[in-house]
């Protein structure tokens, strides 16, 4: 295990030091430019279409999509994460955490918009996503077989294990910071295993509602404990800012090397935490039913928001308020033990209860995300699909029990990997989701609600939106 461990660390190191942090960061500057700042200048329209009304059952909602997509960014990275690139690169991090956020919503508008244009019907519901769009825009099904390999391979065994990890780590604080035997920990996996097999067999209409119910009462609650530990401290909160700022810019510390600095530990568990350009938030945001692509491109938006500037900024404020050595500890039992000094033990219990619902909504989100890609490369799965489902399964029982340093490297490259193609595409294919954008604000000028013509802004292989809309080609206002 040492061994490969070793490997993916310096694969990890390797590919975001000198790939995809000047990727990432390039991406979204051109993409907020492109769209013209489309993150702040339509933030009205992104809420607005929450309320649309979906009058298909069967389909999944505008909110459901964006608590699916939010489930699934909501998870380990908003709580562990944030504490490790604390720990790993110091309070500036936390800056590069919000630019990444800030830039990463226009790359999540471009990604989720062109899933919207190229979704395809499967039965009632409705499927799409990066594999999807790569194969109908650009021809090229193979490269999407890659991708979908990649998601599968990311979020099914890397992602899903770490979030079980975390689970297990919260709870060794009641075993004195450490476990005893392996039981206890494979005790906790095992009933974690069960869980997640409970909601995947029941399909995406359970994740939906699960992960509808979940994602919105926990992280109120967690920034509910955040701003009480923000108020307790108000006059230290100046003073906390301007560690993040001064840290974020001390260029003597990127001189003794890149590879430990602020950046790029707050761009990459930025990445891990909200998703923004890796490719998997367009499988939510593909099965909403709306009338316009751009509709859920905006909701999407608003998911990377609530995931970074609300919820990771709860998890550093109160490490960096707390006064805890952030040098001392990481991940959980830093956050833990930051919570417990200002609200004494029951705050343990709480970012304990928190990272099982936080985790676990990922865990199942993640899920959904996988099953879609394997669709993709198999339609007809029949029996296979049951065995995907137990390998999923083992996945998380699999993580419960391995070492901390093993998963995260694991999910780091993977998460590389997805994100290196997903960008690449986009690129390609983002003159296709400009001209939705255009499109839309074009028809809201004119007091409408906007509705898709693809074959009126002579986008093809997206046949699916004129059963969608049959009347809509008329009604479109550009070419």
């Amino acid at each position: 295990m040492n061994f490969f461990n070793g490997i993916l660390g310096a694969v990890n190191d390797f590919m975001y030091g000198y790939i995809l942090v000047g990727l990432l960061v390039a991406t979204g500057i051109y993409f907020t430019v492109r769209t013209k700042f489309v993150q702040f200048r339509l933030l009205p329209d992104s809420f607005k279409q929450l309320l649309e009304k979906n009058d298909n059952d069967s389909a999944v909602s505008s909110f459901q999509a964006l608590m699916i997509s939010t489930a699934s960014r909501v998870g380990v990275g908003n709580i562990a994460g944030v504490a490790t690139a604390i720990a790993a690169g110091g309070p500036g991090a936390v800056f590069w955490m919000w630019v990444m956020a800030i830039l990463g919503s226009s790359s999540a508008f471009i990604e989720s918009t062109l899933a919207q244009v190229y979704k395809v019907r499967n039965g009632e519901e409705f499927r799409g996503g990066p594999s999807y769009y790569i194969q109908k825009a650009l021809g090229q099904r193979w490269l999407g077989v890659i991708f979908s390999v990649a998601l599968i391979t990311c979020f099914a065994y890397g992602f899903n294990s770490l979030q079980a990890n975390n689970i297990v780590s919260a709870f060794s604080h009641y075993f004195g910071g450490e476990f005893p035997n392996m039981f206890i920990p494979a005790s906790i996996g095992l009933v974690l295993s069960l869980f997640t097999a409970f909601i995947i067999f029941k399909g995406q209409k359970a994740i939906a509602f699960i992960s509808s119910v979940i994602v919105p009462v926990m992280a109120i609650m967690y920034m509910i404990l955040g701003l009480f530990i923000i108020g307790k401290n108000f006059s230290l909160v100046p003073e906390m800012f301007s560690l993040i700022f001064s840290s974020a810019f001390n260029f003597k510390s990127f001189a003794g090397g890149f590879m430990g600095s602020c950046v790029l530990h707050g761009i990459k568990r930025g990445l891990f935490s909200n998703e923004a350009g890796m490719g998997s938030a367009p499988n939510a945001a593909a099965s909403a039913q709306v009338s316009h692509p751009a509709k859920q491109g905006l909701v999407q938006t608003l998911s990377v928001f609530i995931d970074t500037l609300l919820i990771c900024s709860t998890s550093a404020f109160i490490v960096l308020i707390s006064g805890v050595d952030y040098t001392a500890l990481k991940a959980m039992p830093l956050v833990q033990q930051a919570v417990a000094s200002q609200v004494g033990e029951w705050g343990i219990t709480f970012i304990t209860i928190s990272i099982f619902f936080f985790a676990f909504s990922s865990i199942i989100g993640n899920y959904y995300y996988t099953e879609s890609n394997v669709m993709f490369i198999k339609n007809k799965m029949g029996g296979s699909m049951t065995l995907f489902r137990i390998t999923c399964i083992v996945a998380v029982f699999f993580g419960s029990i391995a070492g901390y340093d093993f998963v995260w490297n694991l999910a780091d490259v993977l998460m590389g990997i997805m994100a290196i193609i997903n960008i690449t595409v986009i690129l390609l294919l983002g003159n296709t989701a400009i001209r939705v954008l255009n499109d839309y604000c074009e028809q809201r000028k004119a007091g409408k609600d906007p509705v898709f013509s693809a074959k009126a802004l002579g986008i093809k292989n997206a046949e699916l939106w004129d059963e969608i809309n049959p009347s809509s080609e008329e009604e479109s206002q550009i070419g």
